[in-house]
């Protein structure tokens, strides 16, 4: 979720004979699990909306939205403020595009500091270390 909108939505499957998606092992190798990216309007609409809602307490930031679908629909596991955006994942479907709203938003954060005034000659912390 980026904004109070949907960035993208990735399926991702646990990897064999583990409950997480990459199992690491002590070889220092790992497996993964595979992933299925989607264009958001082939996303389930119930999906979006579960998304949408659980993210919006939170604020109007990036935010990942881990759900699982059971049999009883669609259940929330937990809203992270350190979504994982790997290149060539979640990007698979949505591809520049994905990058593009992503670099706008950051953008348009910074402009609005300058707009605010915080930007300005004497108005910034100083830190001695």
């Amino acid at each position: 979720m980026l904004s109070g909108e949907p960035l993208f939505v990735c399926q991702y499957h646990m990897a064999r004979g583990h409950w997480q998606i990459i199992k690491h092992r002590s070889d220092g190798s790992a497996r993964e699990g595979g992933f299925r990216s989607f264009d958001l309007d082939q996303a389930p609409a119930q999906l979006i909306d579960v998304a949408t809602r659980a993210a919006r307490p939170i604020g109007d930031g990036l935010y990942g939205v881990d759900i699982k679908q059971t049999d009883q629909g669609f259940v929330v596991m937990e809203v992270n403020d350190n979504p994982n955006i790997e290149h060539g994942i979640e990007d698979q479907v949505g591809k520049d595009e994905i990058w593009i709203r992503l670099i706008k938003w950051f953008v348009d954060r910074f402009d609005l500091q300058v707009v605010d005034g915080r930007d300005k000659p004497g108005h910034h912390d100083v830190e001695t270390v």
